[in-house]
């Protein structure tokens, strides 16, 4: 992964793992700008504003509308559907819904910087 000015949304409803994420992913070098959202209802209001947005990061468990819902709406609209999103859960048993309703990634939590760069290089191109 070359690139150093990705813009990153990250979904997630705890704050303290919204800044834990923020921080590893300016500490990469890869990374400009960090958008952070608390739901998946959020999240599709920052796509809707934005069309610079390179990797989606996303929570599963979150309230409102939830990392699995929110893959759908994103799969399903023709100008989101090409993001890489990768899926942060502590629930294993939510791997292959996740997978099978289109994420590119998943990693469990917590996330550790290595792991979460090496997943970043298989997504991005």
């Amino acid at each position: 992964m070359q690139r150093t000015d990705l813009i990153v949304l990250a979904v997630d409803d705890d704050m303290i793992n919204l800044k834990l994420l923020k921080s590893v992913l300016k500490k990469s070098g890869h990374v400009k700008e960090v958008i952070e959202a608390k739901n998946g209802s959020d999240a599709i209001g920052v796509l809707k504003g934005r069309d610079d947005i390179d990797l989606i990061l996303l929570d599963i468990v979150m309230p409102i509308m939830n990392g699995i819902e929110m893959l759908k709406v994103v799969r399903a609209d023709e100008n989101l559907r090409q993001l890489p999103i990768i899926v942060l859960t502590t629930d294993e048993t939510k791997k292959n819904e996740a997978l099978e309703s289109g994420a590119n990634g998943f990693l469990m939590k917590p996330i550790r910087s290595d792991d979460l760069k090496k997943k970043m290089e298989t997504v991005i191109v």
